[in-house]
């Protein structure tokens, strides 16, 4: 039976630090914020945005939220951008995702200052992450190296093979494994055999959003698994993009769904922040 991974054990540890942090920080006068910018009306974005706000109520981080019409221009988004990049009070900047569809993400996402960027998706620091220099690593991807690290499982030399090509996950995460010298696999919807790829690994990786996907036949004897998945089935119940009770029995490290990966992301964002504050205060 594999070793169930705490995220929300290890995430609780990470925000204490980050607190720690941010008291020092707030005796030199320096507290950092945070701003959220969400568009329109997605349920699942709003669950998301209320969590962040919670994470920076718990660290004693500043947050500010700007809620945007749908029908906002394309103009008008990058003018509330720019604002907050001249903002010297605003230390981190986030804009949450998916965007209504008239809406150009990629050139939000550029128009925001790189160094106030503590989603990591700006391409300066996609860039840095791709030459192995210090940088806003995107949050789940981070997440998952912070776990890695907190059960000292030591990437180099593995074969880590990663179900899922995102730009937030998948593609980040190739490359933080990569600068840890692990030898990377990336599966993806159009990988011929993706069970035979996937049963030689030592550490496998789901990113796809379909429930269930990864089976027992799927992973080797005590690989470690990390499930990024998050599905609700019509039954309303959360689960992976692993089939947890069949894995688990094989698999030397697992992570749970829920309580695994999830907590992980709002608490690397948290370190983001405080990061962006402190060098935007040097």
């Amino acid at each position: 039976m594999a070793v169930i991974i705490d995220g929300k054990e290890v995430a609780k540890k990470t925000r204490e630090e980050v607190r720690e942090e941010v008291e020092t920080l707030k005796k030199k006068g320096i507290t950092p914020k945070l701003t959220v910018i969400m568009v329109g009306n997605n349920p699942a974005s709003k669950v998301y945005v209320k969590q962040k706000s919670k994470a920076c109520n718990e660290v004693g981080v500043e947050y500010e939220e700007y809620f945007l019409d749908a029908k906002i221009t394309q103009k008008k988004l990058l003018e509330l951008i720019e604002k907050l990049n001249n903002d010297a009070s605003v230390n981190g900047i986030l804009l949450q995702s998916p965007l209504p569809p008239h809406l150009d993400i990629n050139e939000a996402f550029r128009a925001i200052d790189y160094r106030k960027d503590v989603d990591g998706f700006h391409p300066m620091n996609v860039g840095k992450l791709v030459l192995g220099q210090d940088t806003f690593i995107s949050c789940t991807p981070y997440g998952i190296m912070r776990l890695f690290e907190a059960y000292k499982i030591d990437l180099c030399g593995k074969n880590v093979v990663i179900i899922g090509r995102s730009n937030i996950v998948g593609k980040p995460l190739v490359q933080c494994c990569l600068n840890h010298n692990a030898t990377v696999t990336v599966c993806h919807s159009k990988t011929k055999d993706v069970r035979e790829v996937a049963k030689n690994a030592d550490v496998v990786v789901a990113a796809i959003g379909k429930p269930n996907f990864v089976k027992a036949d799927m992973v080797k004897e005590n690989a470690i698994v990390i499930d990024v998945g998050i599905n609700r089935l019509d039954t309303g119940k959360l689960v992976g993009d692993v089939d947890f009770e069949t894995v688990s029995q094989k698999a030397s490290y697992i992570t749970p769904v829920p309580g695994g990966v999830g907590p992980m992301t709002v608490a690397m964002l948290m370190n983001n922040v405080v990061k962006a504050a402190k060098q935007q205060n040097q």
